[in-house]
């Protein structure tokens, strides 16, 4: 049985030990109940029970919890040039500092959360990864990624990228990240170079989301045409958008 209550208690005091005021913590704060908020949702949609919308909804409290640490130690959300968040959020939690203690007493729990943790950042699940544990790793991605749209334009991309405004307006979209695109698939990150790549990426998440209710949260928050009206002065990236936009509706038109 999962205490909400004593998860939202312990996550409050966890956090507090960050600078509130820094952009970047308070982004991940915001971020992490609204993604719980989503795993609960598309949970229903489902129609999993009362303990397993516990449990997708316990997954999105913790799935960030190596972000604050992250932000502490490298000053960035970029795992390349950091620590894998997912692996670091997961050794916190699991490993030697056993940080779950704080937040559930079921041990039994212990086994699935971790996977789901760890796997929801990566670009594909692990193939030996099915059933139920599937399932909820799907939930939580699909959560991330919905609430990823709104991290992009509710914060400055500036400060997601640490980069100036200059060069995020001014930067344009390589050739390999549209390849993707036109193949409807999630943009491997390795090949994003620019600023501008990484909009399109996030853009491009939405070509994955597993369930219907994914969908129709990313289409009702309107994140998603505030980005396609990304203010670029680059003709390249402001192509790639239109471009973007084509493939994303030819796609869901043809699966919805």
């Amino acid at each position: 049985m999962i205490d909400r209550k004593k998860v939202l208690t312990h996550f409050a005091e966890y956090t507090r030990n960050y600078d509130p005021k820094d952009p970047k913590i308070a982004l991940k704060i915001a971020h992490t109940y609204r993604v719980a908020d989503f795993c609960e949702k598309i949970a229903g949609s489902i129609h999993l029970t009362e303990e397993e919308a516990d449990f997708a909804w316990l997954s999105g409290m913790l799935h960030d919890i190596g972000r604050f640490e992250q932000v502490r130690k490298y000053n960035t959300f970029i795992d390349s040039k950091s620590v894998d968040h997912a692996e670091f959020g997961a050794d916190l939690l699991f490993g030697k500092e056993r940080l779950i203690e704080r937040f559930c007493d079921d041990r039994s729990l212990d086994e699935v959360l971790e996977t789901v943790i760890r796997q929801h950042n990566k670009y594909r699940i692990r193939e030996d990864i099915t059933g139920k544990e599937l399932v909820f790793c799907n939930i939580l991605r699909d959560a991330d990624k919905v609430d990823i749209l709104r991290v992009n334009v509710e914060t400055p991309m500036e400060e997601i990228y640490n980069v100036s405004k200059e060069e995020m307006v001014g930067c344009g979209v390589t050739s390999a990240v549209m390849e993707q695109v036109r193949q409807h698939i999630a943009v491997f990150r390795d090949i994003m170079k620019t600023p501008a790549d990484h909009l399109i990426g996030h853009i491009a998440l939405t070509f994955e989301l597993v369930y219907p209710m994914s969908w129709e949260i990313a289409k009702e928050q309107g994140f998603l045409e505030e980005m396609f009206n990304f203010p670029s002065k680059n003709p390249t990236t402001l192509d790639a958008l239109i471009e973007t936009r084509k493939e994303l509706e030819a796609f869901h038109s043809l699966h919805s």
